[in-house]
């Protein structure tokens, strides 16, 4: 049998040391007592004096600067059974998301109304980001665990409604309530993260997350449009709900009933008395009235109806109203000193414009390769999972490469720097060109989307002490949902608007009104048309498209502008309390 160092030295040796093992995990050796000097013999005589004690044992100390590898005592099996179901519900979040992306021209061409397409994935997000306010603050009072349950099963009913729905108004409001648990499921999976990782670590952890994500944005947009193209889009999410059902029975029996609870448990009586009622109602009916105007003005109403013109100025009005009430909120649904204190703000409003990019771009190009370059769903799919892939691959880089270095901003100026490059190629995009330039110009975007978001929640963590945390996660999640949203609500109002404007000057002949009709309600259909007018149409919506993107490259300079100059500290330098 072998003897280690450590059994040899108990027996044999004269000094008695003290194992201490640093943060790299080197072993460092230290006489308990007096060191030997030159003229201390080598080898003690047998009746000598010896300072040895045959029982005393080796002590192993771990120094303060070395973290614990979970936090809240929670055992290795115990966290790795809760993180990999906060890998399925992030890679079901995704899958779900790119389900869409791939096959809503698709589902609204099967109810014939393309017009609405971006209603599915604005009702979607738009309750995602409303409802997030009141889960993090929730959380903190009632632990994380029944917040997160809640919001999964909710996602798991809402996706089974979402297969069943017989009419695009059943679909539009069972995607409002999808959001509603699907965001409710990510801010929960990404605030118990925070709970049981330690900051220095987190990042490793994020890549494993954008791996996931990768896979399900990759699978999803891939079997989104062969799911529309063969077996029916209703399958898309009813293949979702048995593993979202599987989670929540995981969860419910791994998670800590108190993980997250700050101080007392309160009841819910003491949450509502200081909870900020008015400021998540004035959030609510400002986001709520913006998007309603965004998205039916100039589509479905003109900018000129009063409808649109009260939705806008409500907004105007709600917005203002909904800042100076957080001013002055004891426990704000938002704090405003993270969006106007650096790096905080620097962070949180260049992530919502990355969002904004991301998502004007990634609900768009499917409907380019549809619409204008005329291939199927399911080849637009299969381009969209090499994307996806892309984007996984760089976040997982970024991860790694932070956890190395401990220095956090490099990402985000290269993410800053890609983003402006792929909006450049996709304006200079033409209909003759194929589906390979395409791809090779969305390649840029896909890397940036990687750098961006994973460096961001690891920089507004690492710049945060621990019990501001959950507050900063829920800030975070809700200015990047809101980015999400108006990336899709302002793109598709420029797609929209241009592209009847579009059509109006290139569609010509006889059936002048029947292809413009047919261009707006069955995207599907535009390969059938005979020529003249399916060059015509092919025309319109190429010259709308590249409006969209190009309109994009805004936000990717105000982006680039608040990344530059802001200064983050290097990971683990701030202390968690």
């Amino acid at each position: 049998m072998e003897t280690s160092i450590e059994d040899w030295h108990a027996k044999f040796s004269p000094y008695p040391r003290v194992l201490d093992w640093n943060n790299r995990g080197r072993m460092k050796n230290k006489p308990a007592n007096s060191a030997p000097s030159e003229t201390t013999p080598l080898v003690q005589p047998c009746g000598g004096t010896s300072t040895h004690q045959p029982s005393q044992q080796p002590v192993y100390r771990r120094t303060n600067d070395e973290p614990p590898r979970f936090l809240g005592g929670l055992s290795t099996a115990r966290f790795w059974a809760i993180f990999s179901q906060i890998l399925m519900t992030q890679f079901l979040y995704f899958f779900d998301s790119t389900i869409m992306v791939s096959s809503h021209p698709v589902i609204t061409s099967y109810f014939g109304a393309s017009q609405l397409a971006s209603w599915l994935s604005t009702a979607f997000m738009l309750m995602s980001t409303v409802s997030q306010p009141f889960l993090g603050r929730l959380s903190d009072a009632f632990g994380r665990k029944p917040l997160f349950l809640g919001a999964l099963a909710t996602f798991a009913l809402a996706t089974l409604w979402c297969a069943l729905a017989t009419s695009i108004e059943s679909l539009i409001a069972a995607r409002a309530l999808c959001g509603v648990g699907a965001g409710g499921t990510m801010l929960m999976g990404s605030i118990t993260m925070s709970d049981m990782i330690p900051v220095e670590s987190r990042s490793t952890y994020l890549s494993y997350i954008n791996i996931v994500v990768g896979l399900g944005s990759g699978l999803g947009a891939t079997f989104g449009g062969t799911f529309a193209e063969t077996i029916g889009w209703r399958w898309a999410f009813g293949t979702q709900v048995p593993p979202l059902l599987a989670c929540l029975a995981v969860l419910s029996m791994t998670i800590p009933n108190g993980l997250g609870v700050l101080g007392e448990r309160e009841s819910l009586s003491q949450v509502m008395r200081g909870f900020d009622a008015l400021g998540a109602l004035l959030a609510t009916l400002a986001i709520s009235m913006l998007i309603l105007g965004l998205n039916l003005g100039g589509n479905i109403l003109p900018w000129s109806h009063p409808f649109v013109i009260t939705a806008l100025m409500l907004f105007t009005v709600a917005f203002p109203a909904f800042l100076r009430t957080e001013s002055r909120a004891a426990k704000p649904i938002m704090p405003l000193k993270f969006v106007t204190v650096r790096p905080h703000a620097n962070l949180i409003l260049s992530n919502c414009l990355g969002a904004l990019i991301s998502n004007a771009i990634l609900f768009n190009a499917p409907l380019y390769f549809q619409a204008v370059l005329l291939i199927s769903a399911t080849s637009s799919g299969f381009q969209l999972m090499l994307l996806a892939i892309l984007t996984s691959a760089a976040g997982a880089l970024a991860g790694i490469l932070i956890t190395k270095t401990r220095r956090l901003k490099w990402p985000l100026v290269h993410a800053a720097v890609l983003y402006p490059v792929s909006i450049a190629c996709l304006v200079c995009m033409q209909p003759r060109y194929s589906a390979t330039v395409l791809l090779l110009a969305l390649v840029p975007y896909a890397l940036a989307n990687g750098l961006q978001f994973t460096t961001t929640a690891v920089a507004v963590l690492a710049a945060s002490t621990r019990d501001e945390q959950a507050v900063v996660m829920g800030a975070l999640a809700i200015w990047r949902s809101l980015g999400f949203v108006l990336g899709v609500a302002l793109s598709s109002v420029v797609v929209q608007n241009a592209l009847l404007y579009y059509l109006g000057i290139f569609v010509r002949g006889p059936r002048r009104d029947d292809v413009v009709t047919l261009a707006r309600t069955a995207v599907h259909r535009i390969a059938e048309l005979e020529q003249p007018y399916r060059e015509q149409v092919v025309q319109s919506y190429d010259a709308a498209l590249r409006l969209a993107f190009g309109s994009c490259i805004i936000a990717a300079i105000i982006s680039a502008f608040l990344v530059v100059r802001m200064k983050l500290p290097r990971l683990g330098s701030v202390a968690e309390s």
